[in-house]
């Protein structure tokens, strides 16, 4: 049984993974001022809430786009299990060849997506990932990741909306009923979550017209669930995408080191 954890910017997405089941998922939020103890404490008041016994894990794995806060969580898990976590970064075998510029900066996050999305769905593959940033993923017909884009998240969009317009306060993001607004909080609804079903359609297009083919299309993370229902185009929903690759990229290691 094995503890894989994704780092975001705003979230840590933690996942329990026993023969290929995931057992839970959870979200914590990401905050570098926490210490080793205060994360330490955290996970495992989250494995005591599922009766897992810190002793029952045998190893566990991070994926993280925040280096502050990578090591002080590699050392809140060794607290509670002493083993060593694995860390997907340099030196850590995907299995995924990179056609980038640079294959080291690519995000371990898109990477560790991109590797769960090519064991599950037929390639080439578009894969939406909706956190702080909304980031999209390309693997063509040979397997390969040939790059993506990003692109503001929602969050990040309202937030810079709400903070630039006084009269726009936060708004929960919940769909309008109609896409024609009728007043304020509608319409900064329907133009965030409209827009970015729109955005997603249209991308979908012209990634596919510049590929020669078309791509099965994926989405994950945390606001996927109320951007999709709105597109046009046929996006699988697939929260637990990023645990999943986690997962296997943990078991390729191990396998490595025996």
């Amino acid at each position: 049984m094995i503890l894989a954890i994704d780092i975001g910017n705003t979230n840590i997405v933690i996942g329990c993974i026993k023969d290929d089941k995931i057992l839970f998922t959870e979200r914590m939020s990401t905050d570098s001022n926490e210490t080793v103890l205060e994360y330490a404490i955290g996970f495992k008041t989250v494995l005591e809430l599922y009766h897992i016994h810190t002793k029952d894990l045998t190893g566990s794995i991070i994926s993280s786009v925040v280096p502050p806060v990578t090591n002080t969580i590699k050392e809140a898990l060794f607290k509670i299990t002493h083993h060593q976590a694995m860390v997907v970064g340099p030196g850590i075998r995907t299995g995924l060849n990179i056609l980038t510029d640079n294959p080291a900066v690519t995000g371990s996050d898109l990477i560790v997506g991109a590797v769960a999305a090519i064991h599950e769905y037929p390639v080439p593959l578009i894969i939406f990932d909706f956190g702080t940033a909304t980031t999209a993923s390309v693997v063509d017909r040979k397997k390969n990741y040939i790059g993506g884009m990003i692109i503001p998240g929602i969050r990040v969009s309202l937030d810079g909306l709400a903070s630039h317009a006084s009269q726009l306060s936060r708004i929960s993001l919940d769909a309008p009923k109609k896409i024609i607004g009728t007043n304020t909080t509608d319409c900064m609804k329907s133009g965030l979550l409209y827009g970015n079903a729109a955005m997603l359609d249209g991308i979908v297009d012209r990634m596919e017209e510049e590929l020669g083919e078309p791509a099965t299309v994926l989405a994950t993370g945390g606001l996927a669930s109320l951007i999709v229902p709105l597109c046009k185009k046929t996006i699988i929903l697939d929260d637990n995408l990023l645990l999943r690759g986690l997962n296997l990229i943990y078991k390729k290691n191990q396998e490595n080191n025996h």
